[in-house]
């Protein structure tokens, strides 16, 4: 069963409270999304730092659940 983007989003911003999160269906099917994350708890990381913590706050939805997130990540300015 395919995730819902208010899904992602609860997800998301129960690991990171501060966030801001824009998710998108990218294909109309449930199965791939893109998300636009902003947190505090990005500044300082990589981009890949930042993408692993968005995975890990999916709670291993990814490649189950959730076929495909295409993230983009940033700390606030």
């Amino acid at each position: 069963m395919a995730m819902q983007a208010h899904e992602i989003e609860a997800l998301i911003k129960e690991a990171l409270p501060d966030a801001s999160v824009e998710i998108r269906d990218l294909a109309g099917d449930g199965d791939h999304y893109a998300a636009t994350v902003v947190s505090s708890a990005f500044r300082g990381k990589t981009r890949v730092q930042q993408h692993q913590i968005v995975y890990a706050a999916l709670k291993g939805q990814m490649g189950g659940q959730l076929h495909a997130l295409a993230l983009t990540t940033s700390a606030p300015a």
